[in-house]
């Protein structure tokens, strides 16, 4: 029997007849600002436009604490009621978490959905996976959003919209009222269990190519900002690359030749937000794994955003929330062509960054230069004799590794070169000299 969320999340998705016209809500609390609350508005403009819907208005309130019954106070409640009338709002986003009461206390006082900017990114999510790993790892995130809002024979559910922002998964929402809950956390755990083989194959293909002694780079950075374009300009990867938020969820991995010759496995990662939701990371972190266990990050920023700065913060956090905080990285300050006085600024700004346009090509060299530069400088050299029968393991040192000099001796090739972990582990019996060397001055 198909599965009704397998079908739900699939390529066909809800078509509707026109776009939903929705009213932003945000509230700054202590330790925000009102630009903060703006900032945060603007972007969840941008998140709507990419699901499919229209801002049709906006409304903010600052206040000590969320109100536990609607989150805003009951007098912004009816001026926001007020307000969905006079643009003939479908719904209301808010760009702060609701709880399900409060969301269904809302809904009840306006009378139309209520959705908060989880369930925005949720159904971002769900129109762009395409992988069966990516499906299973939508699927769990929104039946772990929706189940403590699983309200048997409610109207006014908002699983029970026909289509529209947050209820994508159309299957999913009928289905939510005809199951229980222990069915549904049954569900849940049957995704977790798939994810988990998924997980372990993914594990073992990582190992393999940890096994060709290539570095591992991952390119990280905010959504939109351009790194599959990257991606593209570098490996010719035919990744796809749209003007939208979430364009790309699976990651893509391709070979990448340096500028010294030598190669190293480059891979393309799903674009972080602020505040991206805690249980989408969850389900989605055999996917940004590929970042924690990375030899190298190249950290793409816009350099034509509003607030770059902002993006940077918001990619470490995420970053540090994954265990991939530790992990070495190069900035790279992308649509240059853009923003050309922005990006020198910014590189001014951040020691060792570099601008670039993925776009143009501009910077493009510079960047391998760079990126080879400090791929080098934590690899520090490692001494081998080779005999000067194993022609092999000398051709393999080439391959996988840059060699820094080379001699010949009585008892074959002495070889100086920056080898991979997994490349100098395979070649231990030729390393002499107690293995690593520290880099000189020279290096």
């Amino acid at each position: 029997m198909t599965n009704p969320y397998q079908e739900a999340l699939g390529a066909t998705l809800i078509e509707r007849t026109k776009r939903e016209r929705i009213v932003l809500v945000g509230v700054t609390l202590p330790g925000h600002t009102d630009d903060d609350t703006e900032a945060g508005l603007d972007e969840l403009s941008l998140l709507i436009d990419t699901a499919g819907a229209d801002e049709a208005g906006r409304i903010v309130q600052r206040r000590d604490a969320p109100d536990h019954t609607w989150y805003i106070g009951k007098g912004k409640v009816e001026e926001l009621r007020q307000l969905c009338l006079a643009v003939d709002a479908d719904t209301v986003v808010f760009d702060n978490e609701l709880s399900p009461a409060q969301q269904y206390n809302l809904e009840k006082l306006l009378g139309r959905t209520a959705l908060d900017r989880t369930a925005v990114i949720l159904d971002i999510f769900a129109q762009n996976a395409h992988t069966l790993e990516g499906k299973a790892q939508v699927e769990l995130a929104l039946l772990r959003y929706r189940l403590p809002r699983l309200r048997r024979g409610n109207k006014a559910n908002l699983s029970q919209q026909s289509g529209g922002v947050g209820t994508r998964t159309r299957g999913t929402g009928e289905t939510k009222l005809e199951v229980d809950r222990r069915i549904l956390t049954k569900r849940i755990s049957r995704l977790e269990h798939e994810l988990k083989e998924l997980r372990e194959t993914r594990h073992l293909q990582r190992k393999s190519r940890g096994r060709s002694g290539l570095a591992a780079v991952t390119i990280v950075g905010y959504t939109n900002a351009g790194k599959s374009t990257l991606l593209n300009r570098l490996t010719q990867a035919g990744v796809l690359v749209e003007d939208r938020l979430f364009a790309t969820l699976d990651p893509t991995t391709r070979r990448l030749s340096l500028p010294g010759g030598e190669p190293v496995l480059l891979t393309d990662t799903v674009g972080f937000v602020r505040r991206l939701p805690h249980g989408l990371i969850e389900s989605f972190k055999s996917t940004l794994e590929v970042a924690s266990e990375a030899d190298f990050l190249i950290h793409v920023v816009d350099a034509g955003a509003p607030d770059p700065e902002g993006q940077i913060r918001a990619v470490r956090e995420v970053l540090a929330e994954i265990d991939a905080d530790e992990v070495p990285e190069l900035l790279v300050f992308n649509k240059a062509d853009v923003a050309p006085d922005v990006a020198k600024e910014l590189v001014a700004d951040h020691e060792g960054s570099v601008a670039v346009s993925a776009v143009t090509g501009e910077g493009i060299d510079a960047f391998l230069a760079t990126l080879a530069d400090r791929l080098r400088a934590i690899a520090a050299p490692v001494e081998l004799l080779i005999p000067y029968e194993r022609g092999d393991v000398l051709a393999a040192v080439h391959r996988e590794g840059e060699v820094v000099s080379s001699s010949h001796e009585d008892g074959g090739v002495r070889v100086r070169a920056r080898l991979a972990e997994a490349s100098a582990g395979r070649l231990a019996e030729f390393v002499v000299g107690g293995g690593r060397s520290q880099p000189s001055v020279d290096d």
